[in-house]
């Protein structure tokens, strides 16, 4: 693995494990094995190192949605598939990384709303879209509108103050919400099939 690479997967652990402003680039080079010097050869600063950790992170998560939106599972299917997503990306990472992004780091948390728009959303989007032309959904829901909510929901569920990771299970509180939010879409014809696949993934 190139210097680089290896810098940006630790950075990528680290800031995960323990958010962006409690890790040092000390903490860093120590977990990487190498000198502090050689990050500052490769990043100039802490700025850059965090754009670069969440354009990879981004960058995948991206390619997670485009092969998703590839597949050949159905509405209900393809549903299930972007809830585990959010889950799997977003409920084991420190509660305040997004917080932090959104507050120090402009530059990185502009990354994240273009990937919402780019990807996230309009993904979202077309699958409603997509059952509500084959009656899963009520036809006069707003697909646009509603596929903002559960990338809203997501920086409300990873805010401490309304959740507490010590409280509370985040992976949970996103099956939860989730459920919600599609149980108000359905019609019967969405819910029996829902209720079908989730029985079949028990």
């Amino acid at each position: 693995m190139e210097t680089r690479d290896k810098i940006i997967s630790v950075a990528i652990r680290e800031f995960s494990t323990a958010g962006i402003k409690s890790v040092t680039m000390d903490q860093i080079a120590r977990e990487a094995g190498i000198s502090k010097k050689t990050i500052y050869q490769e990043f100039k600063d802490k700025k850059e190192l965090v754009y670069e950790t969440f354009f990879r992170e981004l960058e995948k998560n991206a390619c997670k949605l485009k092969e998703m939106e590839a597949g050949k599972d159905g509405v209900i299917e393809h549903l299930i598939e972007f809830s585990r997503f959010l889950r799997e990306r977003f409920t084991d990472m420190h509660p305040m990384v997004l917080n932090e992004i959104k507050r120090y780091y402009p530059e990185s948390w502009a990354l994240f709303e273009q990937f919402k728009e780019e990807y996230a959303i309009r993904n979202l989007e077309d699958l409603i879209e997509r059952g509500k032309e084959l009656g899963y959904f009520r036809p006069e829901i707003n697909a646009r509108l509603l596929a903002l909510l559960p990338l809203e929901q997501i920086s409300l569920m990873l805010d401490p103050s309304r959740f507490s990771p010590s409280k509370v299970d985040l992976g949970q509180v996103q099956l939860q919400i989730f459920d919600h939010f599609l149980h108000g879409m359905f019609t019967e014809k969405g819910r029996v099939a829902y209720q079908e696949q989730m029985n079949h993934q028990l």
